[in-house]
């Protein structure tokens, strides 16, 4: 099951089922605990339309699957993380801390954006004037209910600026919220778990032309989507859900973003998320 927001309207897809239904409150929903059944009863009254109808509405423009729930993330949960969180922080003398953080038994978790600071789908993600270093990190993102539950999944660009971070740890917000730091999307897959092969695919393009990428899959990702979700319930609330991003396994080598890339985040089952580069 896929649900997508529109911009005036939802659509659902369930099997070869593709239903057309009336903008909803994204507070509301996503506070369902539920989900899944709840929208196959909302939406027994809706259109039924075409797969050329369905292809018309998303070219139309769609918005990111989510209302005002806060966004936060999880970090070094791959292999690959931790090893270039410890390049990037080596002059700075914090290098350990990110093999310290792999290895135990809690994550590291950070609040990464409120819903103004997400960019749609096809919207623009931005880069800090003052970073020489910018990746963007494609990541599997959970959809979790107000009492802990994982309804769903989407796709997650948890833009980073590695200069900052690395300069010293402890200017990680700086490095993760800003404006345009992470884009959601496209849809939701609307299930409770989702497959340990699940590739997850980077691309970006320059001028038209593949510049870097990368991927991986979800047998990497050493910290599971439930243990991570239940160690953000521990001391928190949601009254309406969250979303989570669960770490990134791709890290392009001597590369950094510039304005006008286009940044393409593929994971199976759920679609692709794009997004070009500004700069502020």
């Amino acid at each position: 099951m896929k649900l997508y927001k529109l911009k005036e309207a939802t659509l659902l897809i369930v099997n070869d089922k593709n239903l057309l239904g009336p903008s909803l409150d994204w507070d509301k929903l996503l506070s369902q605990e539920q989900l899944k059944n709840h929208l196959l009863e909302v939406s027994s009254s809706w259109e039924s339309i075409s797969p050329e109808k369905v292809q018309e509405k998303i070219d139309s423009g769609i918005l990111a699957p989510m209302g005002n729930q806060e966004v936060w993330a999880a970090g070094v949960t791959y292999y690959r993380s931790r090893t270039a969180r410890m390049e990037e922080s080596e002059d700075s003398g914090g290098a350990t801390f990110y093999d310290k953080v792999y290895n135990a038994d809690r994550p590291e978790l950070f609040f990464k954006a409120t819903a103004s600071r997400v960019s749609n789908p096809g919207g623009q993600v931005n880069i800090r004037k003052d970073s020489t270093w910018d990746v963007p990190e494609p990541e599997l993102t959970l959809v979790i209910s107000p009492k802990g539950k994982i309804q769903g999944f989407t796709i997650g660009n948890d833009m980073s600026s590695r200069s900052i971070e690395g300069e010293n740890p402890l200017y990680l917000p700086q490095a993760k919220v800003y404006e345009g730091c992470a884009a959601i999307g496209p849809c939701l897959l609307i299930q409770d778990e989702i497959a340990e092969n699940t590739e997850i695919k980077l691309e970006i393009h320059r001028n038209g032309t593949f510049e870097a990428g990368g991927s991986t899959d979800l047998t990497q990702l050493k910290r599971k989507p439930k243990e991570l979700a239940e160690w953000l319930y521990r001391a928190n609330t949601f009254p309406i859900g969250c979303l989570m991003m669960t770490g990134t396994g791709i890290v392009p080598d001597g590369f950094t973003l510039k304005e006008g890339d286009l940044v393409k985040i593929s994971i199976t089952g759920i679609g692709t998320l794009e997004n070009v580069v500004g700069l502020i």
